[in-house]
């Protein structure tokens, strides 16, 4: 047995010791009935069951209920409970069968019908039909006694989804228009279980159903895995479901892995600080500031270290463009100020007098790369790789500040406007990032050295989101977005202009500029067909604008890493999910059980 695999059974061992401590689960079901006639069959390569994987989360979970949860320690686990009518493969970026074995869209290209999977049980042994497809639409979804703020994303012009059951295996929908995110969006949703929680519907508990205290056999869920035991801040302990519904290709149910063991707590590096212990078997992501570390061990042969290039996240530049008035009346910008931010050349400008590559160089010691845009290549599905990239040019930086009036008129290296006013500019950015507090200060260098005097302020990050978001109270501010899924669809919320997250200018009560309303128009054609190449070219278009007008002024895509122990097989990892190496859990499994 090697040391690897020693060093595994070591922390099993320790770890079982750990869960016996806390108060013993009460009995479980273990009734295992038939597969269904037509199980789900996964194109893994075959396994072998046995083991307790063990990943660390940030904390515990606050609850286990899918339409409640807003935590990301929470969505971990739930993923694991719950399936869905539809699968997202994030690798191949294209939805499969999940509940629902087919689907079909009609004529209209508004009404969807699913078949579901015939035979499939709930975890407690309860077959699964369309009755309870419509209960988690029509008496949870859009019930706001249970959810108080059902995204706009399963709505159209303010109407909901008609949700209805045909038969006992089939359930239609139909949508007040054509919802070109349909399957993504609707389909993704977790079913829940009508028998297990329509009395907390009719009670009007179902906030609280499922909650991080409820006893583990009150939990049925038709995922993987069931909840075995949870002891708040400690563990939560998941155990493989005896009916789950896919089978590998010889016909084995899965999932392999006996039991998933999360270990709470430890803050934003305690995963990678436990992994390199040998305390877990998984990273998810790994740091930048943990790149070397990680490295040298995984050339010792102690687990495999997996670059996924370029991730989701984007670090970006940006300047308030809001042209309204605080409470007392005065301009929440800056008047002449506010004129340099609104000018296409002046955007432009900056973004050829920030040095992307030294970025790179300094602050990512190469484990990033220099973007200009929404999308790049990890999302090969959406990018238009034709965009307009206004790089590295500190010539042009001046030629296009020229151009609006902008120059060295006193020859001291500061830059004035055409009435006199230096270009000094309050910048934002939030402390607690290590990598992002560096690139501001070197920005701010960058932006010196063509006259712009960046006046930076670190705030925290709850202070940055206040003004960015609630007041308004700031002019340029470097901050990151990351995640959301690939669909055009993620990014209404930063790309239309009446939108909270359109950073720039927000909560527009109409377009500001003929671009933005461009935009606007273009984000609603491509939500109204399913068309996939009048899609992109409307998204592709987006991008366009976007590159040439940099509202955003994109800095770096950090690249993304996990690792994972080196005895786990039938990983695929993949950039465009959190759970880059566990997103098909279900699959995996241990070389040595």
């Amino acid at each position: 047995m090697t040391s690897v695999c020693i060093s595994r059974w070591f922390r099993v061992a320790l770890l079982l010791t750990l869960a016996g401590c806390g108060k013993p689960a009460g009995p479980k079901p273990n009734a295992e009935h038939p597969l269904p006639p037509s199980p789900l069959v996964a194109q893994c390569n075959p396994g072998h069951p046995g083991g307790r994987l063990v990943l660390v989360s940030v904390a515990g979970p606050k609850t286990f209920n899918p339409l409640v949860s807003i935590d990301a320690a929470s969505d971990n686990i739930i993923r694991l409970l719950f399936g869905s009518l539809v699968n997202l493969n994030p690798v191949t970026q294209e939805p499969g069968p999940g509940l629902a074995e087919s689907w079909s869209v009609a004529a209209d290209q508004k009404t969807w019908t699913f078949k579901l999977r015939p035979g499939v049980r709930w975890s407690d042994g309860q077959p699964l039909t369309a009755d309870d497809v419509v209960f988690t639409w029509n008496e949870v979804m859009y019930n706001p006694g249970c959810v108080s703020n059902t995204p706009e994303v399963f709505r159209v012009g303010g109407k909901n989804f008609i949700v209805t059951k045909l038969d006992e295996f089939t359930v239609r929908v139909v949508t007040p228009e054509i919802y070109a995110p349909f399957l993504e969006f609707f389909g993704s949703v977790p079913i829940l279980p009508g028998h297990a929680l329509e009395a907390a519907v009719k009670e009007k508990l179902f906030p609280m159903a499922y909650g991080a205290g409820t006893r583990p056999e009150k939990i049925v869920g038709c995922g993987p895995y069931r909840l075995k035991e949870s002891q708040a801040g400690r563990y939560t302990l998941i155990e493989r479901n005896p009916e789950y519904w896919v089978t590998d290709r010889n016909g084995r149910r899965l999932p392999y892995f006996d039991e998933v063991m999360f270990i709470a707590g430890g803050g934003p590096s305690a995963d990678a600080l436990m992994f390199l212990a040998g305390k877990s078997d998984v990273c998810e992501g790994v740091r930048v500031e943990n790149y070397d570390q990680f490295a040298k061990n995984a050339k010792a042969g102690r687990f495999k270290l997996i670059d996924l290039g370029p991730g989701t996240q984007r670090d970006f530049l940006w300047f308030n463009e809001n042209t309204g008035t605080n409470a007392t009346g005065q301009p929440l910008v800056n008047p002449a100020r506010l004129k340099w931010y609104r000018s296409r050349k002046f955007r432009q400008a900056v973004s050829c007098a920030i040095d992307r590559d030294r970025l790179v160089s300094e602050v990512y010691h190469r484990r990033a790369q220099p973007v200009y845009g929404l999308i790049a290549g990890e999302n090969r599905k959406w990018n238009n790789s034709n965009i307009a990239r206004y790089g590295y040019d500190p010539a042009k930086a001046l030629a296009l500040l020229a151009e609006i009036g902008i120059q060295d008129r006193n020859r001291d290296g500061l830059l004035q406007d055409a009435e006199g006013n230096l270009l000094e500019i309050p910048f934002v950015s939030n402390t607690g990032n290590p990598a992002r507090e560096k690139e501001a200060l070197l920005i701010q260098e960058d932006l010196r050295k063509i006259g712009i005097h960046l006046l930076y302020l670190p705030i925290n990050f709850r202070r940055l989101l206040e003004k960015v978001n609630v007041t308004f109270d700031y002019e340029c501010a470097l901050m990151g977005l990351g995640g959301g899924g690939t669909e055009p669809a993620t990014q209404v919320n930063v790309l239309r202009s009446s939108e909270d997250l359109h950073q720039w200018f927000p909560l527009q009560k109409t377009p500001s500029t003929g671009w933005e309303a461009r935009i606007d128009a273009l984000m609603d054609e491509q939500m109204r067909t399913l068309d996939f190449a009048r899609r992109k070219r409307c998204f592709d278009e987006v991008q366009e604008i976007l590159a040439e007008e940099l509202p955003m002024i994109y800095t770096v895509s950090p690249f993304a890493c996990a690792a994972i122990q080196s005895e786990i097989t039938n990983a695929q990892p993949s950039v465009l999910t959190p759970y880059h190496v566990t997103w098909n859990i279900e699959e995996l499994y241990f070389k040595k059980p």
